[in-house]
């Protein structure tokens, strides 16, 4: 009887998929270089596609070819950029309300030229609040598409990924991370965990922390 060949995880950003050392032709893979992040947006800088969601970035196909591997990807570090300091505004405005004060004019009421009229704002009455607070409650979630209990369908949970079938998902089938991905100057991870690490391969390589049902079509 011949012997399995052992399947191994390819290690390229964007692919994750599994081969065998027999079996691993040239365009067999599809991947990223790197990704970039800043101000809340990701980018990928092979292809200049980004989003502000990190599920969907992570779902952008990758726009180079190849053959997998195993090897970890080298990520290209971030060139620090000088930031200018600019004057605050807040010191013209505490100075601007200072005179304001001070002003005869303006202390009894009056329109000054100089300071310009500023009407107060009326606080909100009850019924707006009330109002509101019905606006903001969330509304039920959609129904959710029916699909075959034996179809194949990939998991959408953050941190899963896996491919599963409705007849054998159950409470603690996924392993998967609530969120939200956290990605701050060069530190990135997930608040639901409090795990932070610098480089992006080690960011998805964090381990789940929380356990549940897998989810192909996840309500937002």
């Amino acid at each position: 009887m011949a012997e399995q060949a052992v399947k191994l995880r390819c290690q390229r950003i964007g692919c994750n998929a599994t081969f065998t050392e027999d079996d691993n032709p040239e365009g067999s893979c599809t991947f990223h270089t790197s990704p970039i992040f800043h101000d809340g947006m990701k980018e990928w800088s092979c292809c200049k596609k980004r989003s502000h969601d990190f599920s969907l970035f992570l779902e952008i196909p990758g726009c180079k070819t190849g053959k997998h591997t195993t090897e970890k990807p080298v990520l290209n570090k971030p060139v620090a950029t000088k930031t200018i300091p600019t004057s605050s505004p807040a010191v013209t405005l505490s100075t601007s309300a200072t005179s304001k004060e001070s002003c005869p004019r303006c202390s009894q009421g009056f329109f000054c030229s100089d300071h310009g009229s500023q009407p107060k704002v009326p606080n909100p009455t009850p019924a707006v609040l009330a109002k509101s607070s019905a606006d903001v409650k969330e509304s039920s979630p959609p129904p959710k598409k029916k699909v075959d209990i034996n179809q194949p369908q990939t998991c959408k949970n953050k941190g899963c990924g896996k491919v599963f079938k409705e007849i054998e998902n159950h409470e603690s089938a996924c392993s998967y991370h609530p969120g939200p991905a956290v990605f701050h100057d060069r530190v990135r991870g997930w608040k639901c965990c409090d795990i932070y690490v610098k480089e992006f391969d080690e960011f998805m390589t964090i381990p789940p922390c929380k356990k549940g049902w897998h989810d192909a079509d996840p309500v937002p």
